[in-house]
């Protein structure tokens, strides 16, 4: 029998400083989980130690991240930048400081698939097709310019588009939204959702933004102090017996949780819709 798709037990910290406290936790392919808690709770250690980062911050990470079955914490810096970007890519919190100023928008195309495949020839189709999914013009005009001369939206959904070029097991999705307006992180949000689903790609999403979450994943871990404290269903997370942590955080919602969930039909009696509700977050 096959394994989980992902494998994580990771402890972490910087110096004599442990941030992360043997978080422990799976997944399987298709997966939707999300990655939440307060500010100082390890979220962006986890990414970092999940990514084999730590050393580029003076940290350190111990325990093991088996992706397929392969260590990621036995990885040579080598080998893990041929893995970034091909098996596991990320969609960082900034699209604006990840992005190159000084490159032209197909030039980062060209050079991420110049990166993984030596096949020139596939990338063409692959760019285009990613470019229409994502909604972003296809013509040579757009491809030329430079980061700074597209809106911050436009920008993210570039850095979606190139995260999926070479169609990674393992999708990261760090605090996507926080630098975008509300109508915006609707759209990305929805975007990862749907492209997550027609690709069966596994997505762990990491937000301090709960609504977002219950919008896109089906799970939910929560940290607390750097440990993983609970993981929850969350098209039953208001019925369940949950971590106080979890509870804190489920009371700051400002309507019920299943009124946020976008795979479960609306009720209520309160609003019309569930548009109706979401206006009021």
């Amino acid at each position: 029998m096959m394994g989980p798709l992902l494998d994580v037990k990771i402890s972490a910290g910087y110096g004599d400083r442990t941030t992360l406290h043997d978080v422990r936790f799976f997944m399987d392919r298709g997966d939707r989980t999300g990655v939440v808690g307060t500010s100082g709770a390890g979220k962006s250690t986890l990414v970092l130690a999940l990514l084999g980062m730590m050393p580029w911050r003076k940290g350190w990470a111990r325990g093991h991240v088996l992706l397929r079955g392969k260590d990621l914490m036995r990885c040579s810096e080598r080998e893990l930048r041929e893995l970034r970007g091909k098996e596991v890519a990320l969609v960082p919190q900034s699209p604006a400081a990840a992005l190159n100023p000084a490159l032209s928008l197909g030039t980062h195309f060209k050079e991420l698939w110049r990166a993984h495949d030596s096949d020139s020839k596939g990338l063409q189709p692959r760019m285009m097709q990613l470019l229409d999914r994502v909604e972003l013009p296809t013509d040579p005009a757009f491809l030329k310019r430079k980061p700074a001369e597209i809106s911050i939206g436009q920008a993210q959904r570039v850095m979606i588009a190139l995260a999926l070029l070479h169609r990674p097991s393992l999708l990261i999705a760090d605090e996507p939204t926080s630098a975008l307006d509300v109508c915006t992180q609707r759209e990305v949000v929805d975007l990862l959702r749907e492209i997550s689903l027609e690709e069966e790609m596994t997505l762990l999403y990491v937000s301090h933004d709960l609504i977002t979450v219950f919008q896109l994943c089906e799970n939910m871990l929560v940290m607390n102090s750097g440990s993983l404290v609970d993981r929850v269903a969350l098209s039953d997370a208001g019925s369940q017996d949950v971590h106080p942590a979890t509870r804190r955080l489920l009371q700051t919602l400002p309507v019920a949780p299943h009124l946020l969930r976008a795979d479960v039909p609306f009720h209520s009696t309160l609003y019309s819709s569930r548009e109706d509700a979401l206006m009021l977050l």
